[in-house]
């Protein structure tokens, strides 16, 4: 069934409120998780010579900006969440912007690669393709994007206060090929695990 803009914005309101509300808790709670594998499969990746422009889309309070200005990039933050983004430009001292993901302004043809790590997922399956023809618009040619989405079986719908699509590995890859983008690799995590035990997807794409 389509959702309506009223749906959407429900869904994007309600999402983003309940982060609003757990922005602290959430910092906390995420401050030291690993995702070093996650950086390195996006940095490799990218042509040309260091430092990068980068947007870490779906920053949330600031963690992986930190890292990727500590390696000598320049990192832009973007979030939909006020108090993330308050959070993300205090603790890294980056440029943040604050963009709901369904009414995105992104400058064309401007970042050497883009980190969307845990953040795909909330975007509605309706309006994916649109986002992810965005994202790809704002890369450099030959530009990477990076992604880790908790993986499904194509369903979508409510986790509590917030919105989440779960796709397949099969589904993904029709969406971003769609989107004008190219499989580089693709990995589970956590690494090391039996594949039941493994519920992220992680891929590397590259501007076409």
């Amino acid at each position: 069934m389509k959702q309506t803009a009223d749906d959407l914005q429900h869904i994007t309101a309600t999402t983003l409120g309940h982060y609003q509300q757990v922005a602290e808790e959430f910092r906390h709670g995420t401050r030291d998780h690993d995702v070093s594998q996650n950086i390195d499969a996006l940095l490799r990746h990218i042509h040309g010579v260091a430092p990068f422009t980068l947007l870490d889309f779906g920053c949330g309070p600031g963690r992986d900006l930190q890292t990727f200005t500590g390696l000598g990039h320049v990192a832009v933050g973007l979030d939909g969440c006020e108090r993330f983004a308050q959070m993300a430009r205090e603790d890294s001292g980056c440029e943040v912007w604050q963009q709901d993901f369904l009414s995105l302004q992104l400058p064309p043809g401007h970042f050497d690669g883009i980190f969307a790590n845990a953040v795909l997922f909330h975007i509605p399956s309706q309006e994916l393709p649109r986002v992810l023809r965005q994202l790809q618009a704002c890369l450099k040619p030959g530009g990477v994007l990076f992604c880790s989405n908790p993986r499904g079986d194509n369903q979508e719908g409510w986790n509590g206060p917030r919105y989440g699509a779960y796709h397949d590995l099969e589904n993904w890859r029709l969406l971003l090929t769609d989107a004008g983008l190219i499989e580089l690799e693709h990995y589970y995590r956590p690494a090391g695990l039996p594949r039941e035990q493994q519920p992220w997807l992680a891929s590397v794409w590259r501007k076409g």
